[in-house]
């Protein structure tokens, strides 16, 4: 049985979120705090460097551009069925109920490997920090368990006061990028003004496969725009343009700031440069351009990125366990939300429940909370958000051709999807290929790491299968969608 979005007439309905509570420019500071643009730049970009030279900021573009064009059959779906469920949904509707079970149990494992790896990435950088510039000592576990702990109040709290902060957060990262852009263009870098970076010459190798998944990695999390569809004011035009404001701002972004590094070190330079100093090198160029202040200032906002992008992958996942909690999929006590806050909070104290218990596994192992927790759980999870936005791609031409009434044109409804889920699938085979550069394993057990996506997606079928018929009933992962071509008569439509 599928539930709309209808008003409760002040009731407390408690498989609804709140609705009407999130306009565009909240929905992308949480796609854009996702995609981390600052940390994402400092570890990221000297990577891409490194593989593809000069002309590294093109690999982000045509990240971009693919994106773009899976963005374009993404949002002509969600102005017709959008959910907090996001691809598993998405192919439960378009590919069938089959297909979303196995999407579901990928989803959880990407979500999952994301949210705990970058834990201990922030718990090595937030210690760092305090060891720098206050000259505390603080070890990383403790840092760690912290974190899981203010993470998991925000999301139990009304999803308002998150975007708040992350809007914040996100204003001053960007900003303190923005800064280096504008004075390395100004000044004109080491060796003038020039196009260097985007000539086909530059951009075209050998080695370009392995610096595009590098940056395709950097925009991890704009597919969340759909997930907050149900808390959206006015679903049916703020999820399109969310959707594609975030891929355009973080394609822009780093873009912007990669040809900015490019010119600070200079076309012949840069790559040695990253290859020599990957730690420091975007550090180095600002301290150099910008100045002291400004490198202190960014080492701060670093720790503040990993925040937000925490609160917004805790929140991302939170919403897909109680979607499927909602469903069915999951036990339905996941799929409850708070009486005052209308935030999912039964799956975000879970959720934190389970963090907590994973993380103390891999200090009882005594795991490296860098090379460990965060190369091995983030390469997993880029992996499976790859395999999920590829899956997102697909269901949107099954849903166009399994609903003809609600196609809107051949290019957005077919071509456009199409074009992004080839261009997705290669990043995918570029991921394979490239696993032990995306994680830093290159041998013993851990470079079997893939094998647990295609293991996830086989629980989640069986789970489906199962739970289907325990309950004497099709579980159907689009309980709980917002159809959002009828009526909502809480009035956020007007």
């Amino acid at each position: 049985m599928t539930h709309h979005a209808a008003g409760t007439g002040g009731a407390h309905d408690e498989t609804t979120l709140k609705r009407g509570s999130l306009g565009v420019s909240a929905i992308v500071f949480f796609v854009v705090a996702t995609a981390a643009p600052l940390a994402a730049v400092l570890g990221a970009g000297p990577v891409v460097f490194t593989f593809s030279g000069v002309g590294a900021p093109a690999m982000y573009v045509i990240a971009a551009l693919v994106l773009l064009l899976f963005g374009v059959g993404f949002a002509a779906m969600s102005r017709h069925v959008t959910s907090a469920g996001g691809f598993a949904a998405f192919a439960g509707k378009g590919l069938g109920r089959h297909a979303g079970y196995l999407m579901a149990g990928v989803a959880m494992l990407a979500y999952a490997g994301m949210l705990i790896g970058l834990i201990g990435q922030f718990s090595v950088f937030t210690a760092d920090l305090f060891s720098s510039l206050l000259g505390w000592s603080i070890p990383w576990q403790v840092i760690a368990f912290a974190g899981v702990v203010l993470i998991g109040v925000f999301g139990y709290l009304d999803i308002q006061l998150s975007a708040s902060v992350l809007g914040v957060l996100m204003i001053l990262e960007v900003l303190i990028l923005v800064i280096f852009d504008v004075v390395v263009i100004a000044t004109g870098g080491a060796g003038g003004l020039n196009i260097d970076a985007f000539m086909p010459s530059n951009v075209f190798s050998p080695e370009m496969g392995a610096g595009l998944l590098f940056a395709f990695a950097c925009f991890v999390g704009f597919e969340a725009t759909v997930i907050y569809g149900e808390e959206a004011r006015r679903p049916k035009k703020t999820i399109p343009r969310a959707t594609y404001a975030s891929i355009i701002v973080i394609g822009v972004m780093y873009a912007a700031t990669m040809w900015a590094l490019g010119l600070a070190y200079g076309s012949e330079d840069v790559q040695a440069a990253a290859i020599a100093d990957p730690v420091e090198f975007v550090f180095a160029a600002n301290t150099q351009y910008v100045g002291e202040w400004s490198t202190v200032v960014m080492r701060i906002l670093v720790v503040t990125s990993l925040i937000a992008v925490l609160l917004a992958f805790h929140n991302t996942l939170s919403r897909y366990l109680f979607s499927l909690g909602r469903a069915g999929f999951l036990d339905r006590r996941l799929g409850r939300t708070h009486r005052r806050f209308k935030s999912p909070s039964t799956a975000s104290i879970v959720l934190s429940l389970f963090t907590a218990v994973v993380l103390l596994v891999f200090v009882i192992a005594q795991a490296d909370p860098f090379l460990t927790i965060y190369l091995w759980l983030v390469g997993v999870g880029t992996l499976g958000v790859l395999v999920l936005q590829a899956a997102g791609a697909a269901a949107v031409v099954g849903y166009f051709m399994r609903n003809r009434g609600a196609r809107s044109g051949a290019w957005a409804n077919f071509i456009a999807p199409a074009l992004g889920g080839v261009g997705l699938v290669g990043a995918i085979v570029l991921a394979v290929v490239n696993f032990p550069l995306l994680t830093g394993v290159t041998e013993g057990p851990a470079t079997l790491l893939p094998w647990l996506l295609p293991i996830a997606a086989v629980v989640g079928l069986v789970t489906g299968i199962v739970r289907s018929r325990a309950t004497k009933s099709t579980v159907d992962l689009s309980t709980g969608v917002v159809h959002i071509d009828e009526p909502i008569s809480d009035g956020c439509d007007r």
